[in-house]
């Protein structure tokens, strides 16, 4: 009876130990599955979407996540395509990384929310549908901190004084939300000060229309422009600097300020070009979008609105999370501080510097 039982009992053990041997791979596939994040960025010139770009892939590498980047054209229905096939390839998260019309998108937006594909949103958000989290620095703000930085130049340059003359303003595309948040900061300040006529001059994002621009100005102008205000000094400030030097000027006597600063940027504030930029986070911003993806994907929280978000060493830090006024969910303001007053051109965590490598072999 006792070698019956023993018997039966260990047919019992080798069944189960079989069940569990044939479970184990399907239990080890499902923990290596592999994430997939699908991300859009608005067109890949621009050295301040390469900031994302790596930025991104270098936090899926670490992270062990398949990451899927693609070019949107500046095209609205070429990005909702691109999120439709993320849709329809089963991927489990996706970042937007800027677009033209952020209202045309939103419908893209609607449909990634009903397939429960969370979003995260750089550089600008989307305006409707929900985003799990906007990442930017504050456009308004920003702006409004650059301003003060060119007002001061003025004073600076006119004994402490802001006389009677004109303010120049480059702009980007103005139908651009982000051209319209940087316009609103920069008048917030300068309309302080009704002695100034402000000569608006839209520079499409680009150096040769921001040039044009500069030298029409200059001209009509000529002596009364007190300074001139670029509002993203580096995809528009060579072609403002090459304007003012084309006339005979010295570009350092217009005290140039605006945000975003690239290589571009970076190498104009060394030579002495720039007043100074308010920094774009742009690399760290693509990580953190990256991570909190991933996070979110892993059953892990991630920062929400009213949260105070700190990373010590880090620039975007403090970082607080608000409600997205363009859409549902939560916007992370990072920090971008002012080179070179707040932060020397040189400094290391700057994603120029991090990436500079890449610009030197381009």
């Amino acid at each position: 009876m006792r070698s019956k039982w023993v018997t039966g009992i260990l047919i019992v053990f080798l069944t189960f130990s079989t069940l569990l041997v044939g479970c184990a791979p399907k239990q080890q596939a499902a923990a290596k599955k592999q994430l997939k994040i699908g991300m859009v960025i608005k067109e890949p010139s621009a050295p301040y979407i390469q900031a994302f770009i790596h930025g991104a892939q270098d936090k899926a590498d670490e992270l062990g996540v398949k990451l899927d980047v693609k070019d949107g054209q500046a095209d609205s229905l070429k990005i909702q395509e691109l999120m439709d096939n993320y849709i329809d390839q089963k991927y489990d998260g996706f970042v937007m990384a800027g677009a033209v019309d952020l209202k045309a998108i939103v419908p893209g937006i609607q449909r990634l929310n009903d397939a429960h594909i969370p979003i995260m949103a750089l550089d600008t958000s989307p305006e409707g549908g929900k985003v799990d989290l906007f990442l930017s620095f504050d456009l308004e703000q920003s702006s409004k901190k650059a301003a003060e930085i060119f007002v001061q130049g003025i004073k600076d340059r006119n004994g402490g004084q802001v006389p009677k003359g004109v303010a120049v303003e480059i702009t980007g595309a103005t139908a651009d939300m982000f051209s319209q948040a940087c316009d609103k900061g920069f008048h917030d300040v300068i309309d302080q000060y009704p002695q100034l006529k402000v000569a608006t001059a839209d520079g499409n994002w680009d150096n040769v229309t921001a040039n044009t621009r500069t030298a029409d100005l200059l001209t009509r102008y000529g002596k009364q422009v007190l300074g001139i205000y670029v509002q993203t000094p580096d995809i528009m400030g060579p072609g403002v600097v090459s304007a003012i030097e084309a006339a005979g000027l010295n570009a350092k006597n217009y005290g140039i300020t605006g945000i975003c600063m690239g290589p571009e940027g970076e190498g104009l504030i060394k030579q002495g070009k720039l007043l100074a930029v308010v920094e774009q986070p742009a690399y760290d911003s693509a990580q953190l979008a990256v991570q909190y993806l991933y996070d979110e994907l892993n059953g892990k929280a991630i920062p929400k609105i009213g949260d105070t978000i700190t990373q010590p060493g880090a620039l975007w830090s403090p970082a607080k999370v608000v409600q997205n006024p363009w859409a549902e969910g939560g916007y992370m303001i990072l920090q971008g501080p002012v080179v070179p007053t707040e932060v020397k051109a040189d400094d290391s965590r700057l994603w120029e510097n991090k990436l500079s490598s890449l610009w030197k072999n381009s």
